[in-house]
């Protein structure tokens, strides 16, 4: 079965699901996009990665990362090979001196360890027909950031989210004041939208 590259496009709280989010993943020269609903600690460690953030701490994903690095073992890449009752299964292929092997894996985690990686993300054909948006072509250029919609506080936060719209009303020394508690708090996602802020007023 043919494979199908795919890239994270966007990661937006999810609609359908309460203190879940979707990341959407998107076909890499092509029209058809995945939204995936995943857990607010695996959205927050992929955003993490994306952003190039360094949190004081390794989280758990950048534990993985380095305990494989560790013992010479490298992530070549993520299928996500299965599609049951809505859920999807994927599976990492790892490489080390003397063997490949392929280790089943949720996709939310799956996903954070493919950004850490630098690893390409692949599906098949049918589950992108199955599951997958077909999206119109509008000509617009394809953003290089993550797109983070409605942010909202990441799981473990205790902080609740501000909306894009009181970010736009406060000060520079607000806004850095503001990111520097989120980021104690290591409510990463709303970081990004403190940030985005930030760079629109540079």
């Amino acid at each position: 079965m043919k494979k199908i590259e795919l890239e994270i496009v966007a990661l937006s709280h999810s609609i359908t699901q309460t203190h879940s989010y979707a990341v959407v993943l998107g076909e890499v020269n092509g029209l058809r996009r995945l939204p995936i609903v995943i857990g607010g600690f695996e959205a927050q460690a992929i955003a993490v990665a994306l952003e190039h953030m360094h949190p004081s701490r390794p989280l758990t994903h950048d534990l993985m990362k380095n305990f494989m690095n560790a013992f010479n073992v490298e992530l070549m890449e993520i299928v996500i090979n299965d599609l049951q009752e809505g859920i999807f299964f994927s599976k990492l292929v790892c490489v080390s001196e003397h063997d490949t092997v392929e280790i089943d894996s949720r996709t939310s985690d799956a996903l954070a360890l493919a950004v850490r990686f630098g690893c390409p993300i692949y599906t098949y054909d049918n589950i992108l027909e199955s599951a997958g948006i077909l999206m119109e072509d509008t000509g617009k250029k394809k953003k290089t950031e993550l797109e983070v919609e409605e942010p909202v506080a990441a799981a473990g936060s205790t902080g609740s989210a501000a909306p894009r719209e009181d970010l736009s009303n406060m000060s520079l020394e607000e806004l850095q004041t503001l990111l520097t508690e989120v980021l104690e708090q290591e409510d990463y996602i709303r970081a990004i939208a403190i940030r985005d802020e930030l760079n629109k007023r540079k």
